[in-house]
């Protein structure tokens, strides 16, 4: 049995004989690799870069130094140029990098100078500084708007029990309303309501003791699902009803609907005594966009037949 050491070299058991023609054959070096063989195979040594480097990002071109694509230690770009990483090249010899480029140029920017893009490129840019990791450029990014008030939003709603399930399910039942309809919007009854507690003037004075007082028993004869739709609430931040309001009608208007909310009214439920509901109610209509409705027209056809 042959064993090869970490050197190339084999060893045979002692009872075994070989002649000076067989251990001259057994011990050949290695074959040098073919053209086509090395073409096919990855560098073995570390890649070289230039100091002025060529880039091909998702088919847009950029020049740089290597100075700038290093400049910060912990990021990608840093770690693809450092030659420990073998990185093709196209036709022309430009380092291909397989990622959309329309905002490489932001991210270039920054590493050589420290510019920030303009706001209405901030989203997309962070989303490409947390590809290449560059923890600086988000760092920045998160304390500029419109991101800092974004991160303060989702702080809010991460304090709302359910808020994306509800956010479904207002879209759920507005699309089977507007099937149902054949028509382009729908509408919902929706509660909003910040307190556990039902509040009116006449309550006011006495609501921290109402809140803290009660006995379990008592507590559960507030507990009650008003006759709407969708319920959001209660929660505890100083963000209020209104803000609330505002978060659902923008993360559905990034889902391509378009909200309009009035308020139509109190929840009057008779809870106990001289205690009522009294949750703001309000009315949302939906409204898509006519493709959308006509794809929903199409799935009701076919789903009749």
């Amino acid at each position: 049995m042959v064993v090869v050491t970490g050197q190339g070299r084999a060893s045979r058991d002692p009872d075994e004989a070989m002649s000076s023609s067989e251990a001259e054959d057994e011990f050949q070096e290695p074959a040098t690799p073919t053209a086509t063989q090395a073409g096919e195979a990855l560098p073995l040594l570390p890649q070289q870069f230039p100091e002025v480097v060529p880039l091909n990002v998702g088919g847009m071109h950029f020049t740089t130094r290597l100075s700038t694509l290093r400049r910060y230690e912990d990021t990608m770009l840093a770690a693809m140029f450092s030659g420990r990483h073998y990185i093709p090249t196209d036709a022309e010899g430009r380092y291909f990098i397989d990622r959309d480029g329309a905002y490489f140029g932001d991210i270039l920017n920054f590493l050589r100078s420290g510019d920030l893009p303009p706001r209405e490129r901030v989203r997309s840019v962070y989303k490409e500084a947390q590809y290449y990791s560059i923890g600086p450029l988000l760092d920045y990014l998160e304390d500029v708007q419109p991101l800092k008030g974004e991160k303060v939003r989702q702080a809010f709603l991460g304090l709302m029990p359910y808020y994306k399930d509800h956010l479904e399910r207002i879209i759920e039942i507005a699309k089977l309303r507007a099937m149902q309809r054949k028509a382009r919007f729908a509408k919902l009854k929706v509660c909003v309501f910040k307190e556990e507690m039902p509040i009116t003037p006449y309550e006011c004075p006495h609501f921290n003791s109402l809140r803290f007082e009660r006995s379990e028993s008592e507590t559960k004869l507030f507990e009650h699902h008003c006759e709407v739709d969708v319920s959001f609430g209660p929660w505890e931040a100083v963000a209020d009803v209104y803000d609330l309001l505002h978060c659902i009608v923008t993360d559905l208007s990034d889902r391509g609907i378009t909200v309009d909310h009035q308020c139509i009214g109190v929840c009057d439920k008779h809870l106990i005594n001289h205690y009522y509901c009294k949750r703001p109610i309000y009315e949302f209509k939906i409204t898509w966009c006519l493709h959308f409705q006509m794809y929903w027209l199409i799935c009701g056809e076919i789903a009749g037949k």
